[in-house]
């Protein structure tokens, strides 16, 4: 049952860490290629899609580190994937102070009504993502290392 548990915590963060990667590296660098407007667009369209879909990820890959961490309390790498899990509680903390504040502007913005500073908004927002990138990617780590 431990097994099943930690394959499916595994691939649950990580293809969330994927996904933000994924975000990071690839779509944004996408994004910033496009006519001004369509960069602008496809973020706004991009922070309602995935803004909907991540916060659950998020909290679920929390629990599934926590209840691997409870179930396998007496096994060798537990305590890296306590690390694990709290920096997956770190980014979710940085994700409510840091980033969510300006998704909830930019999802909203088009041409017409986007603010002179969107651009800069949206630079924060992308720094502000590596950092939680980085984060993500050592809670994986941390969680694989655990198992092994």
């Amino acid at each position: 049952m431990l097994n099943a548990l930690e394959v499916v915590t595994t691939v649950s963060v990580g293809l969330m860490v994927g996904v933000e990667f994924s975000v990071a590296f690839v779509m944004n660098r996408i994004f910033n290629a496009l006519p001004e407007d369509s960069d602008q667009l496809a973020r706004a369209h991009g922070g309602r899609m995935l803004g909907a879909v991540m916060p659950y990820w998020y909290i679920s890959s929390v629990v599934l580190v926590a209840i691997r961490a409870v179930a396998g309390w007496h096994h060798p790498g537990t305590g890296l994937a306590v690390i694990a899990g709290a920096l997956l509680i770190v980014s979710v903390i940085m994700s409510i102070l840091l980033l969510v504040p300006i998704n909830n502007r930019s999802k909203t913005w088009t041409p017409e009504n986007r603010p002179a500073d969107w651009k800069e908004q949206s630079d924060r927002w992308d720094r502000f993502h590596y950092l939680r990138v980085a984060i993500l990617i050592a809670a994986l780590t941390l969680l694989v290392t655990s198992l092994v």
